[in-house]
């Protein structure tokens, strides 16, 4: 749901307390009069569960050049705010466009919070407030170091690191998900197989002399938020004779 509106800040507090979370999600308030700068949609997942918390946002290409003050607090408590550190990132999708990111550390279990990200230039605001829950967010960071053995005719194994940057593995285990693709006459094709709560996994009955190309995903073992993204792909040739 997205709302633009001339607003004093009494006015948004009132606004607050009527919308639920999900209809204060991507909610857009323009605090100033006039052409305020655009303010781009802010993501925020939770790469290590419960250790750390990631907003993120894209600095709009050729635009005037923009001030960031972003602030989040528990949704109970919203007089009581943080500022969080804004940090420059690369961003993956255009070379010109500067990706922001706040990084939210000791966020609380099952508690709701709001993050309020604000733009400002030439003396113009337009903020962005986004509600969430951790356990909703949960996203932890793809898998590394996946290697491919193949065992036999048609047989191999699959074996991986968990993410890094997931702190709490003996806390909060994670589960993995295989997908393996392959083209048949320019036809492609894809299965996925798991859940495996192990690094390493075998798989059976793959063509000899084909090409796959495989890729593993992580997830909360207890299914709290989403998988990760698919890891870099390795491509292997299964042999027509045994290794």
């Amino acid at each position: 749901m997205a709302v633009r509106f001339h607003s004093t800040s009494v006015t948004l507090v009132l606004l607050l307390c009527v919308l639920g979370s999900q209809a204060l999600e991507l909610l857009r308030v323009t605090s100033t009069s006039g052409d305020a700068p655009s303010t781009a949609a802010v993501k925020c997942w939770c790469p290590s569960y419960p250790n750390l918390t990631v907003c993120s946002w894209p600095e709009p290409s050729q635009s005037a050049p923009m001030h960031y003050i972003a602030t989040y607090s528990e949704r109970s408590q919203q007089a009581n705010s943080t500022s969080c550190s804004l940090i420059k990132a690369d961003s993956p999708s255009s070379e010109s466009e500067q990706l922001w990111r706040c990084h939210l550390p000791n966020m609380k279990l099952l508690t709701d919070y709001i993050v309020n990200v604000t733009a400002v230039s030439s003396g113009k605001s337009s903020s962005h407030l986004t509600s969430f829950m951790l356990e909703d967010i949960v996203k932890p960071d793809p898998p590394v170091d996946v290697r491919v053995f193949p065992h036999s005719i048609r047989n191999l194994s699959v074996e991986w690191s968990p993410p890094p940057t997931w702190a709490s593995l003996d806390i909060f285990p994670l589960k993995y998900q295989i997908v393996y693709k392959w083209e048949n006459r320019g036809n492609p094709h894809s299965v996925k197989v798991g859940p495996f709560e192990s690094t390493r996994a075998k798989l059976k009955g793959l063509l000899p002399g084909r090409a796959y190309q495989f890729q593993v995903c992580a997830k909360e073992l207890l299914d709290l938020g989403h998988c990760s993204d698919w890891s870099a792909p390795v491509k292997v040739t299964i042999p027509k004779t045994k290794p």
